[in-house]
């Protein structure tokens, strides 16, 4: 014969578990109609893509050391410098291809960031008598744009070495910012954030290299 205290103990045991089963199944309900109305009340919305626009980019050639214009229909964010990044990361993709007439390896991730700087000139006057420099001297924009590219240091020590290849590399660059940017009238490298010596041996990366110097003309050689 079974205990009486045992008895209770297993009705009360039992009467829980019940209980239980059905606050779980409650709640489970619950969660699920939570669920469905979420689903309902804010469905999933397609990402957003940017609007596909027309864009030059200067392509450079290694078979006759000239680089020339290529007009592409793109998508381009808004934001300008995150605009310069994707143009110039559209022109690595072409380097990258099997096909390029300019091979070099990376692509788009090469590009680490633009900064579109305003060039600013500041013109000191000083009164007799004034040590300091008067309201004449506030800095005034000039209207032109410094682009500093930050390379990757992984591009940088892939590039084939060459003046050439190094310059069509550079010119094919700033030109290419200079044809989607006509403010942009001057550029410097950095690699990594860093300032480098040269991009693979030869062509200077300390200087700042202006635009109308170095935006090709038709046929013109590098």
């Amino acid at each position: 014969m079974i205990p009486r205290h045992q008895t209770i103990l297993f009705i009360v045991l039992l009467a829980a578990s019940i209980v239980m089963g059905a606050v779980l199944w409650n709640l489970r309900e619950r969660a699920h109609e939570r669920l469905l109305k979420g689903e309902v009340s804010e469905p999933t919305q397609a990402p957003q893509v940017a609007p596909a626009e027309q864009a030059t980019l200067m392509v450079a050639n290694d078979a006759d050391n000239t680089v020339t214009a290529r007009v592409l229909t793109l998508p381009l964010p808004q934001n300008p410098e995150a605009r310069a990044r994707a143009l110039l990361g559209k022109l690595f993709d072409l380097y990258a291809a099997t096909d390029a007439t300019h091979r070099v390896a990376g692509g788009a991730s090469s590009v680490a960031q633009v900064f579109l700087v305003p060039i600013v000139k500041t013109n000191i006057h000083r009164e007799d008598g004034d040590a300091g420099p008067s309201p004449a001297s506030l800095a005034n924009p000039t209207g032109q744009v410094l682009a500093v590219v930050n390379l990757t240091g992984g591009f940088v020590s892939t590039h084939p070495s060459g003046i050439e290849t190094e310059t069509l590399t550079i010119l094919s660059i700033c030109s290419t910012l200079h044809a989607n940017f006509p403010d942009v009238t001057q550029v410097r490298f950095l690699v990594d954030g860093q300032q480098r010596p040269t991009l693979a041996g030869h062509a200077d990366l300390t200087r700042t290299y202006l635009t109308e110097d170095t935006v090709p003309i038709a046929g013109a050689q590098p």
